[in-house]
């Protein structure tokens, strides 16, 4: 129930989906005489604020605090037991439509997997993610980057296919599940740094210490690195990205499902660079 209520929810609060629900509700007050001024006035204010959301780098600050709020992974030279790897990076659907995968915008979380298989050969890969839609089970992504991996010489015996999460929390359950850590043992999470600290709360509620490894970041390393956006669609996809983020992390807070309101790095997980 949850998942049903959290992404109808989120359809009707995302912030580009807002900004162009407000505008169509001012054109159609202006349609009656005695609401034309106020109609026409909403949506004049909501065109301009759409505008400045989407050049001005204020998606960029909204994202900022949760790519930087765990440092990026460093090798200490600790043996690696395994690799979790959280979905989001594949469009599963149109990968088997085209009988080749299709990546997003998020694709590096592939790319690093694929690099650190390379570089921890002995480690097993858990890759974690279904193919939930709210009118459907859709297609399950991890069968994909599965058969993915394989296709480029990962052996087959390493990898974990955990298919049937829908959402972070259930990546955090199911995988548990799957790899049953033992005390000891070190598992590097990988996925998009903004998730991170939404992510790593799950899998600590969840009773599985992960290493933290963030990748596909989106911003530059401080607020004064931020720049305008060429397009106002990017400025909106980005303010999309982390609106829905930080609502993540407030309601997943509130339904119990992460161990803190905003998770932080810990001296036990091991392996960050120091700011």
């Amino acid at each position: 129930m949850f998942y049903y209520a959290s992404k109808i929810a989120w359809f009707f609060t995302t912030p580009s989906n807002l900004l162009i629900s407000l505008i169509l509700l001012g054109l159609v007050l202006a349609l009656f005489k005695r609401l034309r001024k106020l109609g026409i006035a909403l949506s004049l204010v909501v065109t301009l604020a759409t505008i400045a959301l989407g050049l001005l780098p204020i998606a960029s600050y909204v994202l900022l605090p949760l790519e930087q709020r765990f440092p990026p992974y460093q090798d200490d030279g600790r043996p690696v037991t395994g690799i979790v790897l959280l979905g989001g990076s594949v469009e599963a659907a149109d990968s088997v439509a085209r009988s080749r995968i299709v990546a997003n915008e998020s694709a590096e979380r592939v790319l690093e997997t694929i690099q650190l298989a390379h570089r921890y050969p002995q480690a097993r890969i858990l890759i974690s993610g279904g193919g939930g839609t709210v009118l459907g089970d859709g297609t399950a992504e991890a069968p994909v980057i599965a058969d993915y991996l394989k296709s480029i010489a990962v052996d087959p015996a390493r990898i974990l296919v955990e298919e049937r999460s829908r959402t972070t929390f259930e990546n955090a359950v199911y995988a548990r599940e799957m790899a049953a850590p033992k005390e000891g043992e070190r598992w590097l999470l990988v996925t998009s740094a903004w998730h991170m600290p939404r992510a790593v709360g799950v899998f600590r509620k969840a009773g599985f210490p992960v290493v933290p490894y963030p990748v596909d970041y989106r911003t530059g390393a401080s607020f004064a690195d931020q720049g305008l956006f060429a397009f106002v669609s990017e400025g909106l996809r980005r303010l999309d990205v982390g609106t829905k983020e930080w609502a993540g992390l407030i309601g997943y807070y509130m339904t119990d499902r992460t161990s803190e309101p905003f998770p932080a790095p810990q001296p036990s997980e091991g392996g960050s660079a120091s700011r």
